[in-house]
């Protein structure tokens, strides 16, 4: 069972699944972060339908950024036009989600 707390404006939401079970809701590569928030009414933006060609889906991630995906260079090129990147900024279209973690919506 994994875990995700996704943190919406202060706010701590918590959700758990099996990846295998999890819907996919044909937003996003299927087991990233947007495709488990859409799964679980997470308000996350994502203009483009999630295909890693805007930015409104930038995540921080808090604690477990080994838990992830490892990030691709278009995913790379996208976040380089996205506000406020830290090192620890993920595109949740494309980040695929591997084990427990803790990400913030800027």
């Amino acid at each position: 069972m994994i875990r995700v707390t996704f943190i919406v404006d202060g706010e701590e939401k918590v959700v758990q699944f099996e990846p295998a079970a999890l819907e996919y809701r044909r937003h996003g590569r299927p087991g990233s972060l947007l495709d488990v928030a859409l799964n679980f009414d997470i308000p996350l933006e994502h203009a483009c339908g999630g295909n890693c060609a805007c930015t409104t889906c930038h995540i921080i991630v808090r604690q477990g950024m080994s838990n992830l995906s490892d990030m691709e260079d278009e995913e790379a090129d996208r976040l380089d036009t996205a506000w406020d990147v830290t090192p620890d900024s993920r595109l949740a279209c494309q980040a695929i989600v591997k084990g427990d973690l803790v990400c913030e919506l800027p």
